[in-house]
């Protein structure tokens, strides 16, 4: 997920995601936050997502 991210926003102006941060937890937990807002929970939604679908949400949080 994380290589997607990079991946999909390198060079994107104007703001690339310049920095991902993994922070391991338990119980197959994953979240997506930008700027302590969250983006994606898989706790919360209680189920598996797509890179792709996380992408959509990231683009439109940054208004992309």
């Amino acid at each position: 997920m994380a290589e997607a991210l990079i991946t999909a926003f390198r060079g994107q102006s104007p703001q690339p995601i310049t920095e991902v941060r993994l922070i391991p937890s338990e119980g197959g937990r994953f979240e997506v936050r930008i700027d302590d807002e969250l983006v994606y929970s898989k706790l919360a939604t209680r189920q598996h997502t797509t890179n792709e679908h996380v992408i959509e949400l990231v683009r439109a949080r940054l208004g992309q």
